[in-house]
């Protein structure tokens, strides 16, 4: 331990100040960091308000936190029935350990975590669904109208990467298929939806898809933009999911047929299994920026969590104080984007050992 010491200090010794270079960066970033960090610590901590039910509670020049306090639930659920909110926690109690149960090899065998992700991919989308519209087990219908803040926010994320891997993994090995009418048509979904803005997508989904419809027919807005999210992450997906199958040898090609195996158990058993794990880093950060385009579902009328706050700036109350929403939104979505980054490092290591 006396001689280990002695060594980590002067790797971070070398590390700020090994040559001219890392010397100046230091001075740099201790300059920035001693003129910004005491004022930020000061407005978010020292000087913050913290009790209080009214913005007229907010006497400090720190920040109001107290915004957070009064506008909780519409952060979290939007105008969804305060009776009613117990059906959201549930689902999302019920999903959490599912993930859970389904990560956690060091606790259950693989047989179980398999049934624990198949539970939660074909079952569990349909008693969420029940939970939370209504209809079901005697429960009140709540419509989608009045979903909202970071519950509508995870809906649609959630569902988005759900739908868009499967979906995705198709559309690559169509790219791949030896029948053109299968090539061609993948390549040309693809092409189309990498092609327009994920903005255009929700526009056409919101506004020009129910032009189309026949009279009388109304399919909900946020089935519609469900739809148009997934079908658009999957181009994407597809996109990152062909490049790992390209960086397969292929003598491993050659092997699977070589051993008698079909196309499909090829793919299933030796191909895809190494594809999928040369792009993990890729598949993962196509999830983090779904979940932070998820945000643009405020330009067609969805108040998702920043929705939520955009439409607080409208009361004259709280004007004043919705910069303390936005720092909280963007300390949410660091948070679950950073837990994803970190889950996908872990599976990372986890697959090369």
């Amino acid at each position: 331990m006396n001689q280990r010491a002695p060594n980590k200090i002067s790797d971070v010794y070398q590390q700020l100040f090994g040559n001219w270079v890392k010397t100046l960066l230091t001075i740099l970033s201790s300059g920035f960091l001693y003129f910004t960090l005491p004022p930020i610590i000061n407005w978010a901590i020292l000087d913050a308000n913290w009790l209080g039910n009214a913005a007229s509670d907010c006497d400090k020049e720190g920040a109001c936190w107290v915004y957070i306090k009064v506008w909780w639930q519409q952060l979290m659920y939007g105008q969804y029935p305060s009776e009613e909110i117990w059906r959201l926690n549930l689902c999302i109690i019920v999903f959490a350990v599912l993930v859970f149960l389904s990560a956690a090899n060091n606790i259950l065998s693989m047989r179980l975590r398999k049934i624990c992700f198949l539970v939660t991919l074909l079952a569990f989308p349909w008693l969420a669904f029940a939970l939370m519209y209504g209809g079901a087990f005697d429960l009140a219908v709540v419509e989608t109208r009045y979903w909202g803040g970071l519950f509508l926010t995870l809906v649609i994320a959630v569902v988005g990467i759900t739908c868009s891997f499967p979906l995705g993994l198709l559309l690559a090995l169509g790219r791949h298929s030896k029948l053109k009418a299968i090539r061609f048509f993948c390549i040309g979904f693809i092409e189309l939806w990498r092609g327009v803005p994920l903005i255009t997508v929700l526009f056409m989904a919101s506004v020009m898809f129910p032009l189309f419809m026949p009279e009388g027919v109304n399919v909900d807005s946020l089935l519609r933009v469900l739809v148009g999210v997934s079908l658009f992450a999957a181009a994407y997906m597809a996109e990152i999911i062909r490049g790992g199958l390209q960086a397969i040898p292929k003598g491993q090609y050659e092997a699977a047929d070589a051993t008698g195996l079909s196309y499909w158990q090829s793919m299933y058993m030796i191909i895809l299994p190494q594809a999928i794990t040369l792009v993990v880093p890729g598949i993962v950060s196509a999830f983090i920026s779904l979940i932070k385009e998820t945000t643009l579902v405020y330009i067609i009328g969805m108040f998702d969590f920043l929705g939520i706050v955009q439409f607080t700036a409208s009361n004259s109350e709280w004007i004043r104080y919705t910069k303390e929403g936005y720092v909280f939104v963007g300390l949410v979505f660091w948070v679950m984007c950073y837990s994803l980054s970190r889950y996908s490092r872990r599976l990372e290591y986890r697959e090369k050992k």
